[in-house]
């Protein structure tokens, strides 16, 4: 755990910002007194039923048939002479 005054945390932000996201928990003082603790959030989990209609539905577009036609040829084409 990282420890830095309220000071640091007014002026520099960003380098609190850094700590938490790679992890670290920050221990905000003030006058040599703990303040606060800040820490990265958690991500909210989802149910496993919204999980398995992204599964499924990504699986159905990939298993489309490709198309004959490359993109750059499709650009080509749409550009105006």
């Amino acid at each position: 755990m990282k420890t830095l005054p309220l000071r640091e945390l007014l002026r520099r932000p960003a380098s609190v910002k850094k700590l938490t996201a790679a992890g670290q928990d920050v221990q905000i003082t003030d006058n040599g007194k703990p303040l606060w603790l800040v820490r990265a959030a958690r991500a909210k989990t989802t149910d496993s039923t919204s999980n398995k209609l992204v599964d499924e539905e990504l699986d159905a577009l990939l298993s489309e048939r490709r198309s004959t036609v490359s993109s750059s040829k499709l650009v080509l084409d749409s550009r105006v002479l």
